[in-house]
C-alpha cells in the first residue's frame, strides 16, 4: 500500500531548517485539518489553496508533489 502525501511530506520535516519544503512540512504537521490520508493531487491542492496560509507559494507544493510521485 502506498503512503499518503502527508506521510511522505513528514519525511521532509526539519524544525531547524529554513528551507521552504521543510517549513511546509513543519507547518503541515501542526495543521490539524490537513487531509492526512489523501493521495489525490486535486484534493490536497484545493485544501492548500483554501486553507494553508502558511504556504507562501503553491510552487513549493508542486515540487514536493513531484518528489512524492517519483518515490512511488
Amino acid at each position: 500500500m502506498r503512503n499518503s502525501f502527508y506521510q511522505f511530506l513528514m519525511t521532509k520535516r526539519n524544525p531547524d531548517s529554513t528551507e521552504s519544503i521543510a517549513e511546509f512540512a513543519n507547518n503541515a504537521f501542526l495543521d490539524q485539518s490537513f487531509p492526512k490520508q489523501s493521495v489525490n493531487f486535486d484534493e490536497i491542492s484545493k485544501y492548500l489553496e483554501e486553507n494553508a496560509g502558511y504556504l507562501p507559494s503553491m510552487d513549493i507544493f508542486d515540487d514536493v508533489w513531484n518528489q512524492y510521485q517519483e518515490s512511488i
